[in-house]
């Protein structure tokens, strides 16, 4: 048995060095390659990346679920500072920093299925839901605008990190959990465009749109990487149930710290 293990099809495979415990995703690229330590999973591992080839994806780092006017989310504020830390050392590597949010138009309300639309108007048959949900596009009042539609002070950037985006960020709308749930979402599009392989995942809430669009992306054949101490949600367990899952299953984890300590070949 040899020190070199490939996964994948010719021309989009992976290599891994027993020896090293590395795996190499840059697809022949190798000596223009980033090498990150994992933080769950097998001790010892790391894998290396092309950063022209990989793409940074905050998800839902938004008013609605930041600000303490829609609600209370302390460990999604906590993810902030290393958020921006993350997106520091993505911008000095070339990475792409893609920013995918909710935006609805009025075309995807009338046309949003509705184990959907329940998902997000819980308040109007669970009166005493923790958080106020009226359904998609209705007014939150106060100034906060229609929930989740376009253009909306809700659904935009929460201020830390829109003082932090960059012109050369893409901005990326969604109308479902996922951003990838089919081939004509922008972020589908765009990556096929841009020629990405290997997608790094940030944002809130972990078990909810961050996983489902982590988990599209993983079989749509996309190398995955979930970001853990930039990742959080409001449900009790599932931010560590996700990180698991991803470390043994959908791809890679690591941590802020330790993507900022990564070696450049």
């Amino acid at each position: 048995m040899g020190d070199t293990v490939t996964f994948g099809p010719e021309g989009d495979r992976w290599l891994y060095n027993r020896s090293t415990k590395t795996y190499d995703l840059t697809r022949g690229k190798h000596t223009q390659g980033f090498t990150i330590q994992t933080t769950q999973g097998p001790p010892g591992t790391s894998f290396t990346v092309d950063p022209e080839k990989t793409a940074l994806i905050v998800v839902d780092m938004q008013n609605t679920f930041l600000h303490n006017k829609c609600r209370d989310h302390p460990t999604g504020l906590a993810t902030v500072e290393p958020t921006l830390t993350l997106i520091h050392k993505c911008r000095k590597l070339g990475i792409q920093v893609i920013w995918l949010n909710w935006g609805l138009t009025e075309e995807d309300l009338a046309s949003m299925p509705a184990v959907v639309s329940r998902s997000f108007a819980r308040s109007l048959v669970e009166p005493s839901h923790p958080v106020r949900r009226l359904g998609f596009g209705a007014d939150l009042g106060d100034g906060m605008g229609r929930t989740l539609m376009a253009g909306e002070w809700n659904s935009a950037l929460y201020a830390p990190l829109a003082a932090a985006v960059n012109s050369l960020d893409k901005h990326l709308p969604k109308n479902r959990m996922s951003g990838l749930w089919n081939e004509q979402t922008p972020l589908w599009r765009y990556l096929m465009q841009s020629g990405h392989r290997t997608l790094m995942f940030a944002g809130v809430n972990t078990d909810q749109c961050v996983l489902g669009t982590l988990t599209n992306a993983y079989n749509a054949g996309w190398d995955c990487v979930m970001v853990e101490d930039c990742c959080a949600t409001t449900t009790d367990g599932g931010h560590d149930v996700c990180v698991h899952n991803v470390a043994g299953s959908y791809g890679f984890v690591i941590d802020s710290k330790s993507f900022t300590a990564g070696k450049s070949a």
